[in-house]
């Protein structure tokens, strides 16, 4: 309980706006926690979808405010990247209730929406810290930076035309590993190592690993392998060849970078927040989300399992 004299709680809420059924969850843990005297705060659309859900709702601007205690998120991974472009920059940890498929990010279920009220009511959760990424474009090598962002899971400079691979020279720490022909590249961070890069043939890489992930997009090379990377290193790309590329990151900013740009890749100065409602290994959401067997053909362990 808040004393007079101390601030209102408040927390935010980030919705999945193409599921009804992510908004009717969102209203009803809105209604659950005001009821406890916690503000809620969104972003206008959500906050607009909300009130078409349920008119009494009393939801306020999140802009201009900085006492967030935590963002719970309803949808998917790809919801929770949405809510990561504000809460990353302000140190908002985010919570995810999946309403998507396969959801490393997004932790609970919807059934678990009374314990969610619960523990977000009671400040009862756990904080992982997952290394993200910045990146800066120059369309020219000696040129300055014109477009800087960030990526939580990757950023991906892959070639404009279906028709021309691009050429890119990559250096780690200033020195050159190696040239290219290829569709594109990706640096990843570990939480983005079961997203794209995994698709493109990463390793899987446990999300507390202070490291990121360099992997070529179908290079026409005998070496062409994923590199794993010290959470220091600093990648460059340049483009040296081929035809212009584009530049994404997280698979939702995105701009063009023509041939002869230069793209830097390091560490974000901070570090998404991600709550969970309990310590849960990555090993069993591992083997949860991907339906991985770990019982013998005879449909019984081999071995004890400790």
């Amino acid at each position: 309980m808040t004393s007079p004299s101390s601030p209102p709680r408040m927390v935010a809420v980030q919705a999945h706006l193409g599921r009804p059924e992510a908004i009717t969850a969102t209203c009803e843990f809105v209604r659950s926690v005001t009821a406890h005297g916690i503000a809620v705060a969104a972003e206008v659309d959500v906050a607009e979808a909300l009130h078409a859900c349920s008119p009494g709702l009393g939801i306020i601007d999140k802009d201009g405010i900085d006492s967030l205690e935590v963002v719970v998120v309803f949808g998917g991974d790809g919801t929770i990247l949405k809510a990561a472009e504000w809460a990353l920059v302000k140190g908002v940890p985010v919570l995810g209730v999946n309403m998507g498929h396969v959801g490393f990010l997004a932790e609970l279920e919807v059934s678990d929406l009374p314990r969610v009220v619960d523990q977000v009511v009671r400040r009862d959760y756990v904080i992982e810290h997952r290394l993200a990424i910045s990146v800066e474009l120059r369309p020219d090598r000696d040129g300055p930076v014109t477009w800087q962002s960030f990526a939580v899971n990757e950023v991906s400079i892959e070639k404009l035309s279906r028709r021309r691979m691009i050429e890119v020279l990559a250096q780690v720490d200033g020195l050159p590993v190696s040239r290219w022909g290829c569709d594109g590249l990706l640096v990843s961070t570990p939480t983005g190592s079961t997203a794209y890069a995994f698709s493109a043939g990463g390793p899987v890489m446990w999300p507390e690993l202070d490291a990121y992930l360099m992997v070529p997009l179908s290079a026409h090379a005998l070496f062409a392998r994923p590199l794993v990377l010290g959470p220091e290193s600093e990648v460059v790309v340049d483009l040296v060849g081929g035809g212009d590329a584009v530049l994404w990151c997280d698979g939702r900013r995105t701009i063009d970078a023509p041939l002869g740009a230069q793209v830097v890749v390091r560490r974000h100065a901070n570090h998404l927040q991600v709550a969970r409602l309990s310590a849960q290994p990555f090993t069993n959401r591992l083997v949860k989300k991907f339906g991985l067997s770990v019982e013998g053909f005879r449909s019984r362990y081999e071995y004890p399992l400790g």
